[in-house]
């Protein structure tokens, strides 16, 4: 049993093996919708060490073969660890070859594991490595953006957006420095005091990206609208004062949120200039893009990402929502008929690093795919990728006594038609135009890319 695939990449073969090489390929090539978590990769294609995490405690170790390593064109992977070893039997030879259209990559995997479950895997990883390697290319086309890697301060490092970032960051060639707010830190990490940073903390940054803030999810109490206020205003002042004075941090890109528009706009279409909605979170997002006045101020760069619907299998809303209709269940997101401006998580860290490096972006910035969609067509659109026609309504009541009203009105009885506007004017690609296109690959829903592919079940 296993799979055997190729596919062949428009880039010369030394670009595509040296991003393998680089701190965050794992997470970019592990699938979502699989059971496995990056918590380590090896620091050599060689003789390195690649872990993950598994469900009830479990692990899986990959050890780098020696053996089946040639530099520049071939790396090996075996499963080494009980009982994981035992019951897979894995070994993985990653093959690197020139081809007339740019660089073969030949995936060769024996394994006790069926061919047939490892397609949609293997599908996501050819998607995400061409997508990767495309967006570079992109990237270094901007006009005016810089010619030599960046070093970039990271806050949030740990959540789903800045994990997905960081990663993406670093398989670009850039250099990312986490700011954390404990103690025990690891090599590439700055300890940040919230409300009293040090004044060296960005030493030696370019960019400063800052998506850290209490989440919003919840049942939004007094206690908890404190936190996400607190959290994102004194912090981001803070940050953008060390901005203003620092002799290199000339870019500050900072997270934001469409709930600037209020929480139902009905079909008014909004684009950056539409006016500030009513409501907690347009108050808080408002403040939040305010407090980075110091750094605008001093003449840095300064863009807001207002985010809508991040759209992850690994985090957000998508896990859950994808577990109700797994259950037969149909919960609805939005009022009904309402607007959902969503934003695949590629797309997303694909728009922050932009805005990084992009000289002619400045302000706010809507955060979204291009084509948001009705609660219906949400709905509907995950059924088909999780080919499930036939699940219960949960009554629109439901969330208003499971989260209580605050929550319920600002987070899920919403309609906001948010559109980029700003992005599409920079001509911008987007990975995911479409709701289905982003939940096919999110859910393990692609086609190879390959040119040859063999399996057994």
């Amino acid at each position: 049993m296993g799979i055997s695939t190729e596919h062949v990449l428009p880039f010369p073969r030394s670009d595509v093996w040296q991003w393998h090489t680089r701190p965050g390929a794992v997470v970019r090539l592990t699938p979502p919708f699989v059971p496995m978590t990056p918590v380590k990769q090896a620091s050599s294609l060689a003789t390195g060490t690649t872990e993950f995490s598994l469900p009830a405690g479990l692990k899986w170790v990959a050890k780098h073969d020696l053996a089946g390593y040639h530099e520049g064109r071939q790396f090996t992977d075996v499963c080494v660890n009980a009982p994981m070893r035992v019951l897979s039997q894995w070994r993985h030879v990653h093959a690197f070859a020139d081809d007339p259209a740019g660089t073969r990559i030949t995936d060769t995997v024996h394994t006790r594991l069926p061919g047939s479950f490892l397609e949609a895997a293997f599908a996501y990883r050819q998607h995400q490595l061409l997508e990767d390697l495309t967006r570079i290319q992109e990237f270094q086309s901007i006009e005016g953006a810089p010619a030599q890697p960046l070093t970039i301060a990271l806050t949030g490092s740990g959540g789903l957006v800045g994990t997905h970032l960081g990663a993406q960051l670093r398989t670009a060639g850039h250099t990312v420095i986490e700011l954390k707010r404990g103690s025990d830190l690891a090599p590439g990490q700055r300890r940040w005091h919230t409300t009293l940073p040090d004044e060296d903390l960005l030493e030696g940054v370019d960019v400063l990206i800052h998506l850290a803030g209490e989440s919003i999810a919840g049942r939004m109490s007094e206690t908890h609208r404190e936190k996400i206020r607190h959290s994102r205003i004194t912090p981001t002042r803070r940050l953008a004062e060390l901005v203003a004075a620092s002799k290199t941090c000339t870019t500050m890109v900072v997270a934001s949120a469409v709930g600037f528009y209020g929480p139902d706009r009905g079909d008014e279409l909004l684009d950056e200039n539409a006016e500030r909605g009513e409501g907690f979170l347009a108050d808080v997002v408002a403040d939040w893009e305010d407090a980075c006045a110091p750094a605008r101020e001093a003449g840095a760069r300064v863009v807001n990402l207002r985010t809508g619907l991040v759209m992850s299998a690994a985090g957000g809303i998508l896990p859950g929502l994808r577990a109700a209709f797994a259950a037969g269940l149909a919960p609805q997101v939005g009022t009904e008929g309402g607007y959902l401006p969503w934003v695949s998580i590629d797309d997303l860290t694909s728009m922050y690093i932009r805005a990084a490096l992009d000289p002619q972006m400045s302000g706010p910035f809507n955060a979204t795919g291009p084509a948001p969609v009705r609660s219906e067509e949400f709905s509907e659109a995950l059924q088909g990728a999780m080919h499930r026609k036939f699940v219960v309504p949960i009554p629109a009541v439901a969330p208003k006594l499971v989260m209580g009203p605050i929550a319920s009105e600002e987070l899920l009885m919403t309609s906001q038609n948010a559109v980029p506007a700003k992005f599409e004017q920079l001509g911008h690609r987007f990975t995911h135009n479409l709701l289905p296109e982003a939940f096919a690959h999110e859910l393990g829903g692609e086609a190879l890319l390959n040119t040859a592919s063999t399996s057994e079940a």
